[in-house]
């Protein structure tokens, strides 16, 4: 049997519009902490709040940019025990007007707040909740609609120029055959047989009786084994619960940590809440279980959020325990990127040649610049460990999220050792660069002659030393040094040597006054070698990078197999080199 095609009459191509059937109030399926139970909204003009229109349009209630946002709607009202609209679609998809006209799209759901229930039980132990309150957030076109007849209008709606009312307003007057063509465009819209409208028709039922048989029809087709219908009325997206309920966590463990407003309504959850939350948005049934069961199931669903919430909690306090962790020597080094494992190459350019005269007739003359490189690898380093099913059940939140703060704090220590052995490689020469010498080398004019304490006799060489390198072409470069880098045996030597003085006479003055920063570092073995380096963001010289997109320690998580928990594994992809000696000097120290 060939049915009619949808052609909506309440669409104006012109000015992107058509009206919509938002909410009829039929219930819809939820599941609680209590078990499941049924939601309906209250539909009339005391319990709506509709201050907030115009409101978004989304695809399917995403949130997450503006790509999502398909349109708006304009204008909201109550009509004959429903919630009507109608949405304007943005000028940014022309094509969506197109499947609204072919009827490919059609159905519709709402995003809401609810500000007040009123709950019963029905006969059968039904429980019931209906918002008595609401606030209409946004509107979306969905694929499943939770309301069956939540859909694109074949009639217009009366014209008005409110957008919500304060009285009812009075149906339109219909003849029987207008009532007739909306049953049938009803029964079409839910894709009801044609019997379904000739029954209607045939008993001369109204529009409001035929709305409540299609509910009915259309719910019995989705208890029948093999349907499934999907409930869209969800204002949040999962990534957004799940970045809110980890922060929630974070905050309970980490008291200097304040809580957006978002993740504050969720910072009464245990673990356990969060666990129950994860299984009942993922539609699993949690009567009976105890909190063991809850907690178990929850970490081993396959589409519980459970292991990505605490997950998200522990790279939280991975990373704070990361960031307050000691990394001298990163301050006297450039960061940069790898885009894979394999050895990263720098290229090193020299000085541009010396610019000539040009004649009035003359020709320009050909220059050269000198290249050299240094190359250094990009490791892999990392840990598994493991929160065990017992903490989460005892809710012992702050013991893992400290524990990974000690990994964070761990993964930083790693890299701020890592720098200070690959300056002191070679007995404290550094590491071979590309010409076959180490970095500390006569031939590199960075190293002193002889050891020497740290003064300002020393001092002054070193700076001499570093301003007199020549470049690749053999021309002077004039580096100038920016840090002063000392073991802690030295800091209070440095510190009196970089101090500023009001000298009242020139024989006073001390010339490194402010010109250097002091950098203390306890990993240094050598409690007498000194160093001085150059700005990185001038002079190359030390360099550290981490993998693309992979910056800083990483976190992923699974379900334990050969533990009863839920393991992380940390991961560092992590290296660094020197790339040019002209930058570094080391003085030995006596």
């Amino acid at each position: 049997m060939t049915r009619a095609a949808f052609a909506p009459k309440s669409l104006n191509r012109e000015a992107r519009t058509v009206d919509v059937v938002l909410s009829s109030g039929a219930p819809v399926k939820r599941h609680g902490f209590e078990g499941p139970y049924s939601e309906r909204l209250e539909i009339n003009t005391r319990a709506i709040n509709l201050s907030n229109l115009p409101v978004s349009l989304l695809d399917t209630h995403r949130q997450g940019g503006v790509d999502n946002i398909l349109g708006s709607l304009i204008a909201a009202k109550v009509e004959g025990g429903q919630l009507v609209g109608t949405v304007r679609i943005s000028a940014r998809h022309p094509a969506i007007l197109d499947d609204i006209e072919t009827g490919v799209i059609r159905s519709l759901s709402i995003g809401y707040s609810v500000q007040s229930y009123s709950e019963k039980t029905e006969t059968g132990g039904q429980k019931v909740k209906t918002a008595t309150s609401w606030t209409l957030i946004e509107a979306s076109f969905v694929s499943v609609p939770a309301d069956p007849l939540a859909t694109v209008r074949s009639l217009p709606m009366p014209q008005t120029t409110e957008t919500q009312t304060t009285t009812p307003t009075p149906a339109p007057v219909q003849t029987r055959a207008m009532e007739n063509r909306e049953i049938r465009a009803l029964a079409t819209t839910l894709n009801l047989p044609a019997s379904f409208a000739d029954g209607q028709i045939d008993r001369e039922a109204t529009i409001e009786q035929a709305r409540a048989a299609a509910i009915a029809e259309v719910q019995t087709r989705a208890t029948t084994p093999g349907a499934h219908v999907t409930a869209m009325h969800q204002i949040d997206s999962p990534d957004a619960i799940r970045t809110r309920m980890a922060e929630a966590l974070f905050a309970r463990s980490n008291l200097a940590h304040k809580p957006s407003e978002a993740a504050r309504p969720y910072m009464a959850h245990t673990l356990l809440d969060v666990a129950r939350d994860c299984l009942t948005r993922a539609n699993v049934s949690i009567n009976g279980m105890t909190p063991a069961d809850i907690i178990t199931r929850s970490g081993m669903h396959s589409t519980s959020d459970f292991p990505e919430i605490i997950g998200d909690t522990v790279n939280r306090a991975l990373r704070a325990g990361y960031d307050t962790a000691p990394a001298t020597l990163k301050a006297a080094a450039k960061q940069t990127t790898a885009k894979d494992f394999r050895n990263k190459t720098s290229i090193q350019l020299s000085e541009a040649p010396t610019l000539e005269q040009v004649g009035e007739t003359g020709s320009y003359k050909h220059g050269t610049m000198e290249e050299a490189k240094e190359t250094y690898p990009i490791g892999l380093y990392g840990k598994v460990v493991a929160i065990s099913r017992r903490a989460m059940i005892n809710d012992d939140v702050g013991a893992f999220t400290d524990m990974r703060g000690k990994f964070g704090k761990a993964a930083a220590e790693f890299e701020a050792q890592f720098l200070v052995d690959l300056l002191v490689a070679n007995a404290g020469a550094g590491p071979n660069m590309d010409d076959g010498a180490a970095l500390f080398h006569a031939s590199h004019g960075n190293l002193a002659g002889t050891g020497a304490v740290l003064s300002e006799t020393t001092l002054g060489a070193a700076r001499l030393a570093m301003r007199t390198q020549k470049g690749l072409t053999g021309k002077p470069i004039n580096v100038t040094p920016k840090f002063l880098i000392v073991p802690p045996q030295l800091e209070t030597t440095a510190e009196k040597l970089l101090a500023v003085i009001q000298a009242t006479k020139s024989g006073d003055v001390n010339p490194f006054g402010g010109k250097l920063e002091l950098l203390v570092e306890a990993r240094l073995p050598s409690v007498t070698r000194w160093y001085i380096a150059a700005d990185p963001a001038t002079m190359d010289g030390l360099e550290y990078a981490y993998l693309q997109g992979e910056e800083g320690p990483q976190v992923e998580t699974r379900v334990g197999f050969e533990t009863d928990g839920i393991q992380f594994k940390v991961r560092l992809d992590f290296g660094a080199g020197f790339l040019d000696h002209r930058g570094w000097f080391s003085n030995p120290g006596a």
